[in-house]
């Protein structure tokens, strides 16, 4: 995957990256965000209805192999699961189409994004690093928020403690649209589901939980057996914006069911491993084109060059 030749694209993407260093300090070999993770591997099994969707070979496949990564937020790799900081949590989906060949769906546990400009999400990162606690009001990130109604609304949104990775729902932030054999198109956004259904902590278990509660619950339940999630796809509808991932479509529209990701063990190497796999939010795969949000190359020469970086510590 080469890094894209918009020079204004590349800096952005470094100064994003100088932010993220800045306030979680520097952590060779790990990620600049959701550094905390772990792997497992399993397979995806596509539904009817994503073929017609979609010509992409995963939906047409009996079976696809995949790699999926669990993590927390933040780029501090050592952060407590129970830090509110911790939350969103991330689910990454490696689809392996062949030799070096490969599709992503890169998710959080939080619908939507606080900006819809890469730009904006910088200057978001600075108020939260000139931020000192106990800062006298308005703080710069309080001054942020107070323009940014998106990003106030993001911040807002309740963030429950899940009880386990395996019961936590997970939203692709950015559009895509989907293309089937006849060529005809529908924008759509991912949802992964936990097909036993999502279970969250309460205030009284949340805080009795241990600082790697998830990544435990995690090894002792893919050890006794299979884990699975359903992806979900929410078709746009006339009108709905496909371009900017902080506003939402209607709970109303359809969701279709691509298929079922079943997890059956861990990684071997697990550390290794991350270190070396760059996921790319851009499909790259026939049926599956980029919407055109901005933060969809963004995004992807941040986790080039991130990646670069880490696989060299």
């Amino acid at each position: 995957m080469p890094l894209p030749s918009d020079e204004k694209l590349i800096a952005l993407a470094d100064d994003l990256l100088a932010q993220f260093d800045g306030i979680f300090g520097l952590h060779p070999g790990y990620r600049p965000a959701h550094a905390k993770g772990t792997m497992f591997t399993g397979t995806f099994v596509p539904s009817a209805e994503a073929q017609r969707l979609s010509k992409a070979p995963h939906f047409a496949n009996p079976s696809t192999p995949v790699t999926v990564r669990f993590s927390d937020s933040t780029g501090v790799p050592v952060i407590p699961d129970t830090d509110p900081n911790a939350v969103p949590r991330g689910m990454a989906i490696r689809f392996h189409l062949g030799e070096r060949v490969h599709t992503d769906i890169v998710s959080h546990s939080t619908n939507g994004f606080p900006t819809h400009r890469g730009e904006d999400f910088l200057g978001f990162l600075k108020a939260v690093a000139s931020t000192a606690p106990g800062a006298p009001s308005p703080s710069p990130i309080e001054s942020f928020l107070g323009a940014n109604p998106t990003a106030l609304a993001f911040v807002q949104t309740p963030k429950p403690y899940a009880v386990s990775f395996a019961t936590e729902k997970y939203f692709g932030v950015t559009a895509y649209e989907f293309v089937n054999a006849a060529g005809a198109s529908q924008f759509v956004r991912y949802q992964i589901v936990p097909e036993g259904g999502t279970e969250y902590l309460d205030e009284a278990a949340a805080k009795a939980a241990g600082p790697d509660y998830l990544f435990e619950e995690i090894a002792k339940r893919i050890g006794e057996g299979p884990i699975a999630f359903k992806v979900m796809a929410q078709l746009a509808g006339v009108g709905d914006v496909v371009d900017d991932a902080t506003i939402h479509w209607s709970a109303e529209r359809t969701i279709a069911e691509l298929g079922t990701v079943t997890l059956t063990a861990a990684v071997a190497d697990n550390l290794a491993e991350q270190k070396q796999i760059i996921f790319d939010p851009i499909p790259r795969v026939e049926g599956i084109e980029p919407s055109d949000d901005p933060l969809l190359e963004l995004r992807a020469a941040i986790y080039l060059i991130s990646g670069r970086r880490r696989r060299k510590a």
